[in-house]
C-alpha cells in the first residue's frame, strides 16, 4: 500500500501515523510512504488567500491518487476541499486530536502589549485577531511549524504567532504554545483531525482503513464541515467551526463563525448536532449566519 502525503515534518508525521497504524492492525504488512510536492508547499513567498483557486495543499495528491500512484492520501482535514474530485472519497476520519488554537510565546491573547508583532497567514486568525485586537500588528508566516516557532523565538520580525495545538504537540512542541479558549479564536472547520481519502471503488482499502476510523470524530468534523460548504467558502475563507458540548444534556454542539476580514464584524452562531445527521447543524448554523448577514462579509 501507498501512502501519499506533503514533504512538510508535520505531514510526514501524519502519514508516518497511518503507516503505523495500518501495520499494527493488519491492513497492509507492507505500506510505503510516497512524498509528493503541492503547489501550496511550491508557493511560499505568499499569503494562501492571495492564490487563486483551491486545494493548494490536496490537488497533486489527489491526482496521483486517481492516477494510481498511491494507495491513499493522508491531508490535515482542514486543508481538504469540502467537495472531492469525481472518483474519490473520505475513506477515514482518525481519533481527532486537539483542535484549539494556541498561542506561541504568549499565555494570553487579551494580554498582548499594543503593537505586538503577531505571525499568521490564516485569513480566518487574521481577521479573528484584528476584532479582537485591533492595535496589534498581524504580520505574515507561513513555512513548516518547527520554522515558524523558530522565528518567534529569535525573534525574527515576530513576537508571537497563532498555530493549532495538534501541529505543534504532534511534533512535540506541545509546551511552546500555550491554547487559547475555542470560542475567543474559532479554528478552522476540521482542525486538529486527519482525513484519508481513498478511491472510491476501491473497496479493499476502506476495508482496510476500518479500524483507523473514528465515529465520534467523524460526526464533528461532518459538522463543522458542511458548514463551509453551506457557506459556500473554499479552506481560506475566514470561516471556523468549533464543537463542543451542549450547555444543557448530552450531546454536542456546533459554533460557527464568520468575520470580516478587516475585523469590524463578527457574527457567531451554534446549534445542536444530531449524530445521525450531523450535516444538518452545519446547514442550520450556515443559515443563522447568512440571516446576519454572512454573505455580505464573506463577499468582501
Amino acid at each position: 500500500m501507498k501512502i501519499g502525503t506533503r514533504g512538510s515534518q508535520l505531514a510526514r508525521w501524519q502519514a508516518d501515523w497511518v503507516q503505523q497504524r495500518l501495520v499494527a492492525h493488519g491492513g497492509s504488512a507492507r505500506a510505503e510512504v510516497v512524498i509528493i510536492k503541492t503547489r501550496g508547499d511550491a508557493e511560499v513567498d505568499r499569503p494562501l488567500h492571495e492564490l487563486e483557486g483551491k486545494g493548494f495543499f490536496t490537488k497533486e495528491i489527489e491526482d496521483a491518487l486517481l492516477d494510481g500512484r498511491i494507495d491513499i492520501a493522508v491531508h490535515s482535514l482542514k486543508d481538504l476541499p469540502t467537495t472531492l474530485p469525481p472518483g474519490l472519497a473520505l475513506g477515514a476520519v482518525p481519533q481527532r486530536h486537539d483542535p484549539r488554537e494556541a498561542l506561541v510565546k504568549s499565555t494570553s491573547l487579551m494580554d498582548l502589549a499594543a503593537g505586538t508583532r503577531l505571525g499568521t497567514s490564516s485569513l480566518r486568525r487574521i481577521a479573528q485577531v484584528r476584532f479582537l485586537r485591533p492595535d496589534v500588528d498581524v504580520v505574515p508566516l507561513r513555512g513548516n511549524v518547527p520554522t515558524r516557532v523558530r522565528k518567534v523565538e529569535q525573534r525574527e520580525g515576530l513576537d508571537a504567532a497563532l498555530l493549532a495545538v495538534a501541529g505543534l504537540e504532534r511534533l512535540g512542541l506541545g509546551a511552546k504554545g500555550a491554547p487559547i479558549d475555542p470560542l475567543e479564536v474559532m479554528p478552522a472547520p476540521g482542525q486538529g483531525a486527519l482525513g484519508i481519502e481513498i478511491r472510491a471503488d476501491d473497496k479493499a482499502t476502506r476495508a482496510a482503513l476500518r479500524p483507523l476510523h473514528d465515529p465520534a470524530s467523524a460526526v464533528a468534523v461532518s459538522a463543522e464541515r458542511s458548514l463551509l460548504a453551506a457557506l459556500g467558502g473554499g479552506c481560506q475563507a475566514p470561516v471556523a467551526a468549533y464543537v463542543g458540548s451542549r450547555e444543557h444534556g448530552a450531546g454536542s454542539r456546533l459554533y460557527g463563525r464568520v468575520t470580516a476580514t478587516d475585523g469590524s464584524v463578527q457574527l457567531t452562531a451554534s446549534a445542536d448536532i444530531d449524530d445521525s445527521v450531523p450535516e444538518r447543524a452545519g446547514e442550520a448554523v450556515a443559515r443563522l449566519l447568512e440571516g446576519a448577514g454572512a454573505a455580505s462579509l464573506l463577499a468582501r
